[in-house]
């Protein structure tokens, strides 16, 4: 029988690789909420340890800088969320080979850890397995239209084949595993320097510099704000499903649009340029979230205007507590 993690207990202890990183931040937080203890484990390769700040005052938290491709051990765990990876284009390809050790070695580390103290694991893909779809929305069932020597394989097939391990281990092993692929989570705590296309319009826009669209900018995202992606990794993490599930908002718009919502937002100055669409990247991306739905009632909760205005609340905070002039929100 599947494993579920013992969230609706008390004082339940949980191993959150990449914990220093965005989601790996709200997701201690918000087990921390619940009454748990954590041990977030992070090399800090693109995580910090400013995001953490106020987490390492909390008593049930616990902070281990490790690199998960190196071998390690902790014992008495309840569960582990493996998030650990660099999820921006900028920052995986600045260490394709680096890359792909996170992927692969780093999640067969994590997924030995879980066989030897027999806990569940939930491990956080990405819609990044599908490629550049030719189909679209992309359901769990789609395998996917990936280049596997292309600049992005490095992220892409080392999700994919970190999702191999997982399975492999749950089929030869037994090992509970959860797979979320997660697409385009945003909010607050993202990095300034983070180098996705949320963080990235909204501080061009709240300095007033270019907004940088590639291509023409009719490729098209779902964003899905942090809180409803916490929320589904949660829920799927208490449920006894085995196969991956897509967590993301199904509303899709272009690139270009969500620029134009930036800048009316920040009552910015920027313009848009424009460069050349990089290589490999998607024309679509949408999630069919119809299992997700059946099989753990969760859908997104929080509009994207809503969740747009509320990042830029917080990255117009965070520059002005740098002295540095944003317009006024």
């Amino acid at each position: 029988m599947t494993q579920v993690f013992p969230l609706m207990e008390k004082n339940r202890t949980f191993l959150v690789t990449g914990g220093a990183g965005f989601l790996g931040f709200h997701l201690s937080q918000r087990l921390l909420e619940m009454g748990h203890y954590v041990i977030g484990m992070d090399n800090l390769a693109t995580g910090s340890l400013a995001n953490i700040a106020q987490l390492q005052t909390h008593v049930r938290y616990r902070f281990l800088q490790q690199d998960i491709v190196l071998p390690f051990d902790v014992s008495s765990l309840d569960g582990i969320f493996h998030l650990a990876c660099p999820a921006s284009p900028i920052h995986y390809q600045a260490d394709p080979i680096g890359t792909t050790k996170t992927s692969v070695i780093g999640t067969l580390h994590v997924l030995e850890l879980a066989a030897k103290l027999n806990i569940p694991i939930l491990f956080t893909s990405t819609s990044e397995v599908y490629g550049d779809p030719d189909q679209s929305p992309q359901v769990e069932t789609y395998h996917g239209n990936v280049n596997p020597i292309g600049p992005r394989s490095c992220y892409d097939e080392g999700k994919r084949c970190a999702e191999s391990l997982c399975f492999d281990f749950q089929r030869q092993l037994g090992v509970s595993v959860k797979v979320a692929r997660l697409f385009n989570s945003y909010g607050p705590n993202m990095a300034v320097n983070d180098g996705r296309v949320v963080s990235s319009f909204i501080n061009q826009a709240l300095n007033d510099q270019p907004i940088t669209v590639f291509g023409e900018g009719k490729q098209t995202r779902s964003f899905c704000f942090v809180s409803d992606t916490i929320d589904g990794l949660l829920k799927l993490a208490q449920s006894e499903c085995s196969a991956p599930i897509n967590l993301g908002n199904p509303s899709e718009i272009t690139v270009l649009a969500l620029a134009h919502k930036v800048i009316a937002l920040t009552n910015s100055h920027s313009e848009i340029i424009y460069r050349d669409l990089p290589i490999d990247d998607p024309k679509r991306r949408c999630p069919d979230i119809s299992l997700a739905l059946d099989k753990l009632g969760w859908s997104p909760q929080v509009t994207l205007d809503k969740g747009l205005e509320l990042t830029c609340r917080f990255y117009s905070t965070l520059l002005s507590s740098k002295k540095e002039k944003v317009p006024h929100l």
